[in-house]
């Protein structure tokens, strides 16, 4: 490999210093830093460590690892801490398998974890399962570093068999545990922590961040295309600064074009925090957590920085990885290449009688509730609007009817109905639905939504809006959940179709992420599933 030294001001964020430097790599390793004791500071070019998105579930952004990282690394992104945890509830072991194989076509540190919870709930249909055998065979492995999302908190605090087999595999083979656990608050949370599940990205109130804090819980902060709790947390980092990080979770490609962790540290410092405790939450505390091989700057360390043109903007001026330049001024030097398939994909195409429901005389249905920004739902109830025997949507009062269809087998379609999605035209569907991914779909009238839904069993997988005489599908045949095409091109092709959802009424902010999360049982706290209406507090369907 190549030798090379570069100039700037290194931001040493282990000393919180800032000073003029040379730094030289030879063959991906950083030799020496020299301060350079007689050059003033400049208004321009900081080196600093690389950023690390310390949560991800890379099949969000519906791109294949190795174009995920293409698109990351302009934004100063080395590294991932991620959960194949998607792929897997689609695909089993050789999902993983195929996540970390394609990361490794890249110059890129993919971290990926053994998931936890495959699938994650028995009130679901998934296409794999993973028991505490398959979990430990993955902890084994090099590749993966830690146990992901532990989101049976119930099984935990229960003392599951099956799930405390999985967290003793993570602790004697000396591997950190992920939590997941919304809303758990005082002797249940202490109970969970007290499990060794030492991180949390769940919590949407500081006061609960606060109350898993005081039990020695790292609180991941949040802010991906759907779930956004930035705002809410960001203050604990002036009194927390080695008990944060940062992470997006879920990002769509469109969002991964325009910007990365960086974002959230350009958000950090203008809200007044000190750079070098933003700096510690972005760069540091994931690789000393985590235990990645991720460089930090130092002497000997991987030569993984990046050369930001300000501490504001963090605008990334270039990006080095394994003392590689992988990007500069906004353009990756990761070139696309095309991906092979796998697929788990087992469903016909509909009739749209499938999609009626009957009136059975109710004066009041339960509905689902969606919260813009959130992962969280909540109940409501209201009179049903009815035709020829019907109960049907109601574009007035925005109570649209909400599907789940069955993808691995053929099976009578689950309905329900939500509010706030505010289409007034047409229907929008997914093949990516959290976590077991089968086809959810929302609409105005059963043939748009029929229409949507087959689309998607056409393509094998995808996103699909139908509106008025207009058909757009995003084909998705990676799992259904990723394209392995051009990455700047699938963002593309999002950002019409998403456009598309909003022209058809959807007040959401992001239309397609907020319906991905409406099968996600296990964040209350009513969601649908292809096995029916589930009530996330109780832990059982609605009857």
């Amino acid at each position: 490999m190549s030798s090379f030294t570069i100039s700037g001001n290194l931001v040493d964020i282990h000393k919180q210093n800032i000073y003029p430097a040379e730094i030289t790599v030879e063959n991906g390793k950083i030799t020496s830093i020299n301060e350079s004791p007689h050059s003033p500071l400049t208004t321009h070019h900081y080196l600093l460590p690389g950023f690390i998105d310390s949560h991800v579930h890379i099949e969000s952004s519906m791109l294949v690892p190795s174009e995920f990282a293409r698109l990351a690394v302009v934004h100063g992104t080395v590294a991932t801490v991620s959960d194949p945890h998607e792929i897997a509830n689609v695909c089993g072991m050789k999902g993983v398998e195929f996540m970390i194989e394609n990361g490794k076509t890249v110059p890129f540190k993919f971290n990926f974890g053994a998931p936890s919870c495959v699938p994650a709930t028995t009130f679901e249909t998934a296409g794999a399962a993973l028991d505490a055998t398959d979990v430990e065979e993955l902890l084994q492995r090099d590749e993966i570093k830690y146990l992901s999302e532990m989101m049976n908190f119930p099984g935990v605090l229960f003392k599951d068999a099956e799930v405390m087999k999985k967290i003793a595999a993570a602790h004697r083979l000396n591997k950190p545990v992920d939590g997941h656990a919304p809303g758990l608050r005082g002797e249940e949370a202490k109970k969970y922590i007290e499990a060794g599940i030492y991180t949390d990205h769940e919590c949407f109130t500081r006061e609960e961040a606060l109350d898993k804090l005081q039990y020695g819980m790292k609180i991941i902060i949040r802010e991906g295309s759907a779930a956004k709790n930035f705002e809410a947390l960001i203050d604990l980092l002036n009194d927390y600064p080695d008990m944060i990080m940062f992470c997006s979770d879920d990002k769509h490609p469109d969002s991964l074009v325009l910007g990365h962790i960086n974002q959230l540290c350009a958000r950090a410092v203008a809200k007044g925090i000190d750079v070098f405790k933003i700096l510690q939450a972005a760069c540091i505390n994931p690789v000393l957590h985590y235990k990645l091989d991720v460089g930090l700057l130092r002497e000997g360390d991987p030569a993984d920085f990046i050369l930001v043109r300000d501490l504001e903007k963090f605008q990334v001026a270039k990006t080095f990885i394994n003392g590689k330049l992988v990007a500069e001024n906004g353009v990756s030097g990761i070139e696309t290449t095309k991906s092979g398939v796998i697929n788990n994909f087992s469903c016909n195409k509909k009739d749209i009688n499938g999609f009626e429901i009957k009136w059975q005389g109710e004066k009041e249905i339960q509905i689902i509730e969606a919260l813009d920004g959130q992962l969280i739902t909540n109940k409501l109830s209201f009179a049903p609007k009815t035709e020829n025997g019907n109960i049907v949507s109601d574009t007035e009062r925005d109570i649209l009817k909400i599907v789940v269809v069955n993808r691995y087998n053929e099976a009578p379609v689950a309905k329900s109905f939500i509010t706030n999605f505010g289409l007034k035209r047409g229907a929008i569907a997914s093949s990516v639905a959290h976590d077991s991914h089968n086809i959810i779909a929302v609409g105005v009238d059963d043939e748009s939504i029929c229409t949507a839904v087959n689309l998607l069993v056409e393509h094998k997988g995808g996103v699909s809006c139908v509106n008025d005489d207009t058909e757009l599908v995003v084909p998705l045949p990676v799992a259904g959940l990723m394209s392995n095409e051009d990455g700047y091109k699938i963002a593309e092709q999002y950002s019409l179709i998403d456009k598309a959802a909003k022209e058809a009424g959807s007040t959401l902010a992001s239309p397609f992420m907020t319906l991905s999360f409406m099968a996600l049982l296990v964040i209350p706290h009513l969601k649908l599933s292809d096995m029916g209406l589930f009530d996330g507090d109780r832990f059982e369907f609605v009857q």
